[in-house]
């Protein structure tokens, strides 16, 4: 099977998957006043749009199962909200793990449109 014109990136989506992780992680346990704000987007936009970069980048940097991705993700944005329950001016919310199982899965559906079109 030919291999996509997108695999010699492939080292490059590793690295950004990790600095995405990190700023996610970061933004979401840092006290409310200090979080980024990305215009005018709620609370639920910011974690489908994480997770969106996430899950793609997640594809397109490690040769991973969808399924097995869409977990890892999952467990992923459930730690994030474990941990808010332990920071500063944080609240975990079961809304929030929602929207990053629906980035998650935007994501990853984005990478196999792109694994075909290019």
């Amino acid at each position: 099977m030919k291999k996509s014109k997108l695999y010699r990136y492939r080292s490059i989506f590793r690295v950004f998957f990790w600095l995405a992780l990190l700023v996610s992680y970061v933004a979401a346990i840092v006290p409310q006043d200090m979080a980024p704000v990305l215009g005018p987007l709620n609370d639920k936009s910011h974690h489908i749009l994480a997770f969106v970069v996430l899950g793609l980048l997640l594809r397109l940097g490690y040769e991973i199962n969808y399924w097995y991705a869409l977990l890892l993700l999952l467990g992923y944005g459930v730690a994030i909200e474990v941990s808010q329950l332990y920071a500063v001016n944080r609240s975990a919310e079961q809304a929030d793990v929602v929207a990053d199982l629906i980035g998650s899965f935007i994501g990853l559906t984005l990478y196999k449109y792109l694994h075909r079109v290019i």
